[in-house]
């Protein structure tokens, strides 16, 4: 039995230890096998196998009571067990998932971010990671299983509750537990988000994971008759050279006087330079669809882990090729509602430029954006536009302001701006320099951000999560810190606020959502849910609000991204035609 002398949770009447196992298909919910739950003062210990989770109607541990602490590792998996068992969620919760990754983020990991990494980080003994592999095969088996097969199962899960138990005090001295108790907090949204999933076009996704090997070769060669870069499927570098030569495209290189191919560069060149799009989604498809890895469930809705807190700003980091939002913008139209329901894709509008005027308190920038069009205000601040100019009259200005006031918030440099907008590099450094003078108090902000981060070796979001910073970090990255870290807050906490009034949020999506609602309730959920975003950005940035926008769809239509719809369009006609051609070989 763990020794918790050492534990000071002084607020706290009762301290339960939770841990669940349970199965889980591509794509399904979660089905609970069982549940060892330990109260940690007085040791009283509860074991319960699937009948018992099935006949109870609420867990032997208090939901409701403020006095009583749920504590587990990676708590959204336990709290969508408790969806699926119809139970109440916790009041209050600690994560030391969460908070293991707020005490590391920057720092190196020895043995990861799981249970067994944080004990290891902490010299907590106990746990086996053979031992551990071994009886979660035997969990996701999904049985049935033996009587014996079920006391080695739930044992296993004892083990993880005594872990915890033993892991707990030893975090505690690190752990700022009132913030912690807002990430706790913001991992029911998680698992009620996980629990939702995005609904899918199943019939128009089987056709077309049948065709794709048949109809790739065919694809490659309809976009590229465009490009002449490719020979068969295989990208050749030598004749991209020689189409960005011949078109007059400047390009990044690489440190080694290779042109730049990663994905991230292609995205951002394809924004200067918008003829290249096509590539960049054709490139993207080939190199990150896997139609397969899709997760869908039999109720045909995409479900994959949400992983939040997985990246440094704190915002979620899932898998690229099962989440519908990770592989190729054009895939995105798989996306479509039942009949009855209706969707809204809801985003905080230029949300990074909003919370740098809030937080850094520049009046010209706040000002930028409030208006609506902090691009064409900056042109008309910096005299590069008139006054009177619109987004009709200067677009192309407007356009030479928006990479500028967006690069700004990634420490882009003269020479990454100048190849994306076409220009030299002296009239790049001279826009940059602009901006400066059009905004000297973000800039006098943003500066001592970065100084004070370097000199402290810490950097945090209004609501406390860190970022540990050594000798050799990018004051690139940690300029952008504040309006990526903070951003992810404010969609934390709209993501509770939604939730909790019960608006069904099918997925969060950097700086949006994804909500669903039947079509008579849709317009009240979303100005609903629009409310909730406002109110976040408020709390967060201490009475600024953001903007958001919402595009709505209702069934029979699918969501389509516009940077998707062109490849979008080219795919479904080369699988109509596939299938019209093979259609004609059955019948002759």
């Amino acid at each position: 039995m763990p020794d918790n002398g050492a534990l000071d949770l002084q607020p706290f009447r009762e301290v339960w230890c939770v841990d669940f196992e349970f199965v889980a298909g591509d794509g399904e919910r979660p089905r609970p096998v069982c549940m060892v739950a330990r109260e940690l003062r007085t040791q009283r210990l509860e074991r319960w196998w699937r009948g018992d989770l099935d006949a109870a109607a609420a867990p032997p541990y208090p939901t409701a009571d403020p006095t009583v602490l749920f504590v587990a590792y990676y708590a959204s998996a336990e709290l969508g067990c408790h969806l699926a068992l119809n139970w109440p969620m916790p009041h209050l919760i600690l994560d030391l998932f969460v908070e293991f990754r707020a005490i590391t983020n920057g720092l190196p990991t020895v043995a990861g971010n799981g249970l067994l990494g944080a004990m290891a980080a902490f010299n907590v003994t106990g746990g086996d990671a053979l031992e551990k592999n071994t009886m979660r095969s035997l969990v996701m088996s999904g049985g049935p299983w033996s009587c014996e097969e079920q006391v080695q199962i739930l044992d296993y899960c004892q083990s993880d509750v005594d872990a915890l138990a033993r892991l707990l005090p030893a975090m505690l001295p690190k752990i700022d537990l009132p913030r912690a108790l807002l990430r706790g907090r913001s991992m029911v949204a998680t698992a009620r988000m996980e629990w939702a999933g995005v609904p899918i076009d199943v019939e128009t996704l089987r056709r077309m994971q049948a065709a794709w090997p048949s109809i790739k070769n065919q694809l490659i060669a309809d976009v590229d008759q465009d490009y002449g870069i490719y020979e068969g499927t295989t990208f050749k570098y030598d004749r991209f050279a020689a189409y960005l030569a011949r078109s007059g495209i400047p390009w990044p290189y690489t440190a080694n006087g290779r042109l730049d191919l990663r994905d991230d560069t292609f995205r951002q060149q394809a924004r200067g330079h918008p003829q290249i799009a096509p590539l960049h989604n054709l490139r993207h498809a080939l190199g990150q669809m896997r139609l397969a890895e899709l997760a869908v469930g039999s109720d045909g809705r995409n479900r994959t882990l949400l992983s939040p807190f997985r990246a440094r700003t704190g915002r979620n980091q899932p898998s690229n090729s099962r989440f519908i939002f990770g592989p190729s913008t054009w895939l995105r139209c798989l996306i479509r509602p039942p009949p009855g329901y209706g969707l809204a894709y809801i985003d905080y509008s230029s949300q990074e430029i909003g919370i740098a005027a809030a937080l850094s308190r520049d009046e010209n920038l706040m000002d930028a954006y409030i208006s609506g069009d902090p691009y064409l205000a900056f042109a008309k601040l910096a005299k590069l536009a008139p006054p009177e100019a619109t987004k009709a009259s200067h677009g192309n200005i407007r356009d030479i302001c928006k990479a500028v006031v967006l690069g700004v918030n990634y420490g882009m440099g003269d020479a990454t701006l100048a190849n994306q907008l076409g220009i030299p590099p002296f009239e790049a450094k001279r826009l940059l320099e602009t901006h400066r003078k059009t905004f000297p108090v973000f800039w006098r902000w943003s500066d001592g951000a970065v100084t004070q981060a370097m000199l402290h070796g810490r950097i945090s979001t209004v609501f406390g999560w860190p970022i540990h910073v050594g000798a050799n970090a990018n004051p690139r990255a940690l300029m952008n810190f504040p309006m990526q870290a903070n951003g992810a807050e404010i969609l934390r906490l709209a993501c509770c606020l939604m939730t909790e009034a019960g608006i069904e949020v099918c997925a969060p999506v950097h700086d949006a959502v994804l909500i669903i609602a039947p079509l008579p309730d849709l317009n009240a959920r979303v100005s609903q849910a629009q409310e909730c975003m406002a109110e976040a950005g408020r709390i967060v940035l201490d009475g600024f609000e953001l903007r958001t926008d919402a595009e709505i769809i209702r069934h029979p239509n699918r969501y389509a991204d516009k940077r998707g719809i062109e490849m979008w369009d080219r795919v479904m006609g080369l699988l109509d035609q596939f299938e019209a051609e093979r259609e004609t070989v059955t019948h002759v």
